[in-house]
């Protein structure tokens, strides 16, 4: 049998890479640059010595994702208005295929989380992802980070205190979101003020992201009210050429606005007793870039390209907002 190539190896790994660099840097941009480093120096190694590849190319990750994290938070400190993550098409269907696996992963791309994992210490970032979101042994992640085990152990313990303490509970189930997700869309997208505003709790935040890119408001907007009305007005901004589908985003259901057929803003919401608690809008066409190459490769097979579809891509399906 032929013996596995350095490229082998690091593809059998990839997907593990890319999601702990994304799960502690919030940008996909970011994350395929830590893991680009990483291959090339995975490429220059001698691999002899290396017992364990994916252990070792997850040390390799993690530490760049680190250099990376702290070289992006003043960055951030001048970003205009609220920060959100950059968006992920996600859909584990038969690659994750245990549901427990599936919730686990889902809620660690979740919006409400990345948000609060912002409020960490690098190190405590990174402690957090490679053991809730990965599940890695204590000893591991030690190693990973040059730290004694008590030490790691003990980051854990404050950065799951934190996440605890700050997380909103949210209803995660992704069938309630989405019938939610289309009732409000539709409610929205046929001008009925009321029956939007029946589905607001009544400390609802509005959230958007624009990066100064587009508009948006640059501070959040709190109470049923104020985000009803802000969301009638802006649903009636859309022009004839606009489409809104419903996609699996960060784990969960949310709507891709198009206009001329390319991504302009992405609507998803918290939800909890049957009613939504958040709403999280990304203007910024930074934040749109994945989703972007999502739909153009999408509308590629569409057209028949013949390519096989990926069976970890995101699902899309249309809505129907028509009036009444």
């Amino acid at each position: 049998m032929t013996a596995p190539t350095a490229a082998d190896l690091f593809e059998d790994h990839r997907s593990v890479l890319t999601g702990v660099a994304y799960r502690m840097l919030g940008r996909v941009t970011d994350a395929e640059d830590v893991v680009q480093e990483a291959w090339l120096r995975w490429s220059a190694r001698e691999r002899e010595s290396v017992r364990d590849p994916r252990a070792f190319l997850v040390r390799i990750t993690t530490r760049l994702a680190l250099d990376r994290l702290r070289q992006i938070q003043a960055r951030r400190e001048a970003y205009v208005g609220p920060w959100l993550p950059e968006l992920i098409a996600t859909e584990f269907g038969p690659v994750v295929p245990d549901t427990v696996e599936q919730a686990m992963l889902a809620d660690s791309v979740s919006l409400a989380v990345l948000v609060v994992l912002e409020s960490l210490s690098p190190l405590e970032r990174a402690v957090f992802v490679l053991r809730e979101a990965f599940g890695f042994p204590f000893a591991e992640i030690a190693a990973t980070l040059d730290r004694s085990e008590p030490a790691v152990r003990q980051l854990a313990g404050r950065a799951r205190r934190h996440v605890d303490e700050r997380k909103p509970r949210y209803d995660v189930d992704p069938v309630h979101r989405r019938d939610l997700t289309e009732r409000f869309m539709a409610a929205a997208g046929g001008g009925d003020l009321d029956s939007m505003l029946a589905l607001l709790a009544p400390d609802v935040r509005f959230i958007g992201d624009s990066g100064g890119k587009s508009k948006a408001p640059t501070r959040i907007i709190e109470s049923a009210d104020k985000v009803g009305r802000f969301l009638y007005a802006v649903s009636h901004e859309g022009g004839p050429d606009s489409e809104f589908l419903i996609r699996e985003i960060n784990g969960g259901p949310a709507v891709l606005v198009l206009y001329g057929g390319k991504p302009d803003s992405v609507l998803q919401l918290d939800v909890l007793d049957g009613r939504v608690h958040c709403v999280y809008v990304v203007r910024n066409p930074d934040k749109l870039t994945a989703l972007i190459r999502e739909v153009e490769r999408a509308q590629g097979e569409g057209s028949g390209s013949g390519e096989e579809r990926d069976p970890r891509a995101g699902r899309e399906e249309y809505v129907d907002h028509s009036p009444g």
